[in-house]
């Protein structure tokens, strides 16, 4: 028998529509004559759902009791003994009641499978259990019900079923996939816009993978080896040269033209260290490159094609993006160029192209080397010609009868000469100054075959011949070295000005300059230790690159390490570094150092700013307390004046009208003094919090002592955990955030406070139902003496929403300020559950984990 076949409906998030998709299907094939049943589809009460069964053959579900309350699970039996050619089953991932057939839900459908019948099953992405850390540090919600991946991996069909985060949000508000009750915790809890996002992101990438191993099956059952560009990934080959900027540019428009195309931009650097590339040019193309959404790679190799086209199949790209050469038309006598290389060598699965530019046929510009080293290449070239070539010249001169005679056999000669000294140096020059004076005494001048000179003028023509070829060969090794030394110091000059420049400016990051240090140099891990005296331990300030194996400790492990005063190295490992390379590191090493300082001084600042703002909250308070101490006062005297006048007789309700005056600005007094005190003690950090265990409903309602009875909606559910706090600092925050709520809440509008748990956390939620706050002020209404509108003086010096903040983060909680749906604004103190206390589920309706 056959197994049956395997459709999921996967789900972005809860309330995609999953279900409904399932049910529309199910209507197909119906229609079109398929034995379809409902095995178990689960509507939770939204009536489009409930609609969609309708037509449909449902099986009977088992009835199972557990724990004094009768559960319904799908019955396999049944099932089984109907025998449909489709059955739908709903919510993969559930877990059955204990003593259903199976554990899972997931593995009922395993036994329907085997037996022929096809299955069309839905699952949320937050259920698959590899993604169940990952949800979780998103919702702060742990999924208990998951599949294993391998199941929904194994489906024939995968379908996505998404939504936007706004269209979800929509859905829940028109009571679409809860009841209206449950709508306000839903919104501001598991479906928060980024919560969304991010599971849409999730489903995307996930599914994105499947279709990539449907694609690789697929081309391995066909045999089918070369590359299908249905990714496109463009590589884009830069030299540091101007013309990079318009390759890049070229790239992300190729890029944009195809959906989930990747741009990566690689500059290939010699392994000997500095290269011809500006570094300002280099930083500004990177930028470049990260502003469009690629990515930017530093490769060392010296065959350069061979190094872009294995980077380029290493990162499985489709296609390469090379510039048109710079170099002038007599330099192609060196080689075809790296963009011919690559597009001869690339093969049929890498497409190359090349784009033309403002700098083409301008020139490359002279290469940087090390001194007067050329290259092996050059020096085994330079050997070549000037031993081998007069060798091979002599056999040629002396097979011509008759031949050009010896003035001009020395001209031939002194050519060889030359061209051994521009292409190997002084060595190779004078090797052939040597050999050559040699061959021309021993093959050209008489007596011949002999060492022996009988003319003294073809002596003298030997040995000018020798004096102007050694001098020929000292200038022209001469002229190359101060040529190279000349671009190298180029080079330096450009590096040395942008470090200088981008150190004042502030825009180097002490990681960032050491990253650029190895780049450099072609190193893989450069560290600037520290230590405070001779004998202390050495620290490390800041790394680059990675270690591959022990970590630097001291500068004596490094391949080279460069003194920075008396108490701090720059270490660099990977190879040893020429003594003229030291000259540019020792500059790299002092900004480094520089650097360091500057962040240090940076921190010094931030602190010294947190002094001024200390000054500044000292000034502000002066300036309210003068007014809002004044005014309670004032009224208090003016009432103990007035009771005390022998002159007027008061009668019981006016004295027991100043009497409650009296007592009414005595409390705004405390108030305030409160208030004043606890800021200042947040300000001079003496505010010491003592955590215990409590619950929230020991401490919530003696926070509502001082505002009236029927102003505030208490909803503290018992079943939430135990949560670690100071009960006193939490009893401030509470009746600082519900006396702020009523104050602006309309008449006859009650503050609701609720509470919930979600994951480790424990959310306390006041929301009232006043004019709100834009999301430009909800930071600033938390700071200091700020009162946001058009609040009157003596509504208060602005301080209670800084000290309820203030007590939150000293007991490691945290508050912030949401819009309350459907007007008003809501405070969202969020604290810690106990430790080692299980965490519980965000009271949500059951539906929210399906």
């Amino acid at each position: 028998m056959a197994r049956g076949k395997l459709r999921i409906y996967l789900g972005a998030a809860p309330g995609v529509g999953k279900t409904y998709a399932m049910l529309s299907e199910a209507h197909r094939r119906v229609e079109r004559g398929t034995d379809a049943v409902v095995a178990f589809v689960e509507h939770h009460g939204r009536p489009r759902t409930e609609v969609m069964l309708h037509g449909l053959e449902q099986i009977q579900r088992r009835e199972l009791e557990y724990r004094d309350t009768v559960f319904t699970e799908m019955d396999v039996d049944a099932v089984l003994a109907r025998r449909p050619a489709v059955a739908l089953v709903d919510e993969l991932a559930h877990t059955n009641v204990p003593g259903s057939r199976n554990g899972k839900r997931w593995q009922d459908v395993e036994e329907l499978l085997e037996a022929g019948i096809h299955v069309i099953s839905t699952v949320n992405i937050q259920h698959l259990e590899s993604l169940g850390d990952v949800v979780e540090s998103i919702t702060g919600v742990r999924q208990r019900e998951t599949v294993p991946d391998e199941v929904v991996r194994r489906a024939d069909q995968i379908e996505l079923v998404d939504m936007s985060p706004q269209a979800i949000r929509r859905r829940m508000a028109h009571g679409n996939i809860y009841q209206p009750d449950k709508v306000d915790a839903a919104l501001s809890n598991y479906f928060r816009p980024g919560n969304l996002t991010a599971l849409r992101e999730l489903a995307l990438l996930w599914v994105a993978d499947r279709v990539d191993e449907y694609l690789q099956e697929y081309r391995a059952e066909h045999s089918i080896r070369s590359t299908w560009q249905a990714r496109e990934r463009i590589v884009v080959g830069l030299t540091g040269g101007p013309e990079g900027r318009t390759l890049i540019r070229r790239a992300a428009r190729m890029a944009a033209k195809g959906s989930g195309s990747e741009v990566l931009a690689v500059y290939i650097a010699r392994s000997d260290g500095l290269t011809s590339a500006s570094p300002k040019e280099l930083a500004v193309q990177r930028t470049l490159v990260e502003d469009l959404g690629g990515t930017f790679h530093h490769v060392i190799g010296d065959d350069i094609p061979s190094a872009l086209l294995e980077f380029a199949r290493g990162v499985n790209a489709t296609q390469i993006v090379l510039g048109s050469s710079r170099r002038k038309a007599w330099q192609y006598i060196f080689g075809p160029g790296v963009g011919a290389t690559v597009a001869r060598d690339s093969g049929p699965d890498l497409d190359v192209h090349i784009v033309t530019h403002d700098e083409v046929a301008k020139g490359r510009g002279l290469p940087v080397a090390r001194g007067a080293r050329l290259g092996r290449t050059r020096n085994i070239a330079g050997w070549l010609v000037g031993v081998v070539g007069p060798v091979l010249l002599s056999l040629l001169l002396t097979s011509i009868a008759n031949g050009p005679g010896l003035a001009n056999d020395v001209l031939l000669f002194l050519f060889l000469t030359v061209v051994a000294a521009l292409l190997g140096g002084q060595l190779p020059a004078l090797a052939s100054a040597a050999v050559g004076s040699l061959l021309l005494n021993f093959y050209f001048t008489p007596p011949t075959h002999t060492l022996t000179v009988s003319d003294p003028k073809n002596l003298v023509a030997i040995v000018i011949f020798f004096a102007v070829a050694v001098s020929v060969a000292s200038v022209v090794d001469l002229a190359a070295r101060r040529t190279h030394q000349a671009a190298r110091l180029r080079a330096e000059s450009e590096i040395l000005s942008f470090l200088a420049g981008s150190v004042l400016r502030g825009e180097t990051t002490l990681d960032a300059l050491l990253e650029r240090v190895r780049e450099t140099f072609g190193m893989e891990t450069v560290a600037l230790l520290e230590r405070a005296g001779d004998v202390e331990p050495w620290t490390c300030a800041g790394r680059a690159g990675t270690d591959h194996g022990t970590p630097l400790l001291r500068p004596e492990d490094a391949d080279v390490d460069m003194p920075v005063g008396d108490h701090m190295a720059l270490a660099l490992t990977g190879r040893v570094l020429p003594a003229e390379d030291r000259r540019v590191l020792a500059a790299f090493a002092a900004q480094a150092a520089v650097v360091l300082d500057r962040q240090r001084l940076v921190g010094e600042a931030e602190r010294a700013r947190e002094l001024a703002e200390g000054n500044r909250i000292r000034t502000a308070l002066l300036a309210a307390v003068s007014h809002d101490l004044r005014t309670p006062l004032a009224s208090i005297k003016a009432s103990v004046t007035s009771l005390r006048s022998d002159d007027v007789a008061w009668s019981p309700e006016d004295e027991a009208e100043l009497l409650a005056g009296i007592e009414a600005g005595a409390d705004r007094l405390d108030h305030l003094v409160g208030n004043l005190l606890d800021m200042s003690r947040l300000q001079t950090g003496t505010v010491t919090p003592l955590i215990r265990e409590i619950d929230l409903d020991e401490v919530v309602p003696m926070a509502l002592g001082g505002v009236p009875e029927d102003s505030v909606t208490l909803d503290i559910p018992e079943e939430l955990p135990i949560v670690a706090v100071d009960p006193g600092l939490l009893e401030r925050s509470v009746a600082n955030l519900v006396e702020n709520a009523v104050k602006y809440s309309p008449d006859g509008a009650a503050v609701l406070v609720s509470a919930s748990a979600l994951g480790e956390r424990v959310e306390l939620r006041i929301a009232d139902r006043g004019p709100g706050v834009p999301d430009s002020a909800k930071d600033r209404i938390f700071e200091p003496f700020q009162r946001y509108g058009d609040a009157p003086r003596g509504a208060g010096v602005g301080l209670g929403l800084a000290v309820a903040r203030g007590f939150a983060e000293a007991m490691g909680g945290t508050l912030a300020a949401e819009d309350t749906p459907g007007g008003g604004m809501t405070m969202v103190l969020t604290l810690r559950a106990a430790p080692g206390r299980p965490p519980a589920r965000p009271d949500l309706p059951a539906q929210a984990t399906t």
